[in-house]
């Protein structure tokens, strides 16, 4: 048995990684750390989560230019012209998986409607489950990551070059590796909501806005010790203010989810 710190130590100590040593991670602690992902909770013994880990450098560029929402014609001219892109960790990492909800194998298997919502959403609990259950058992032995919803910037894209069949999606990617904690972007948590506002008894309680205005300053001070001018109310307006991948639907439906 690998020797792991503590699950409350490691949970609480949570902090996105985006930079790691060139290190790689060593085939017993990756199996273990797989296995504890398979090891998870999952609705109904349906086990409706596929993980594809991205070895392929090539694959690995091509999943790094769809988080940076560009073309590969778009990325390329960007690179010849010294332009400094972001999520260099999708090619960096020592591991990246791919999170994907999975009906296919009960397609195989048995006579199924897997066309209803309720059904994706089985999915994706199952895979961010899963997904959840692997960061802790990466970060108790030592490891960081950081999870890419950015994969879904062109989530067609994303499954074409992950060769993904229907009735299986790509939800989000995982970076795994040993942080390199000399990098100032490693050493801080961002604040969270106080439990007072995210934990409600009995009946659903509306959010006291004094309360959220101060979580937004102390947010604001955060980001203004990393040198950004930011505070939570503008995140959630550069992610919800407009269309939100309009394009989502249609490719849940082609894959065969979320028709009903």
């Amino acid at each position: 048995m690998l020797n792991s710190q503590p699950t409350l130590k490691t949970l609480l100590e949570h902090r996105s990684i985006r930079k790691y040593t060139d290190e790689p991670i060593d085939d017993k602690v990756l199996t273990a750390i797989l296995e504890a992902g398979r090891a998870v909770s999952t609705s109904s013994f349906l086990q409706a989560a596929s993980i594809i880990r991205v070895v392929d450098k090539n694959k690995r560029t091509q999943l790094r230019q769809i988080s940076c929402d560009m073309s590969e014609e778009e990325y390329q001219k960007a690179l010849a012209d010294g332009k400094r892109l972001g999520h260099a960790y999708v090619e960096d990492c020592a591991e990246y998986l791919v999170f994907c909800m999975d009906s296919y194998r009960h397609n195989q298997l048995a006579k199924v409607q897997t066309d209803w919502t309720e059904v994706m959403i089985i999915g994706a609990i199952d895979a961010a489950l899963m997904a959840q259950n692997i960061l802790a058992a990466a970060e108790s032995l030592g490891l960081g990551g950081v999870y890419i919803g950015s994969l879904r910037n062109d989530i067609r894209r994303a499954g074409e070059i992950l060769g993904l069949p229907k009735h299986v999606v790509p939800l989000f990617g995982l970076c795994l590796g040993h942080p390199d904690m000399s990098s100032k972007i490693n050493q801080s948590q961002r604040p969270r909501l106080p439990l007072d506002v995210l934990v409600s008894t009995d009946t659903y309680q509306i959010p006291d806005e004094s309360t959220l205005t101060k979580y937004n300053e102390v947010v604001r001070e955060y980001y203004q010790g990393r040198r950004l001018d930011l505070d939570w109310a503008a995140q959630i307006t550069a992610t919800f203010g407009d269309e939100v991948r309009p394009f989502m639907l249609n490719y849940l439906q082609d894959q065969g989810f979320a028709k009903r």
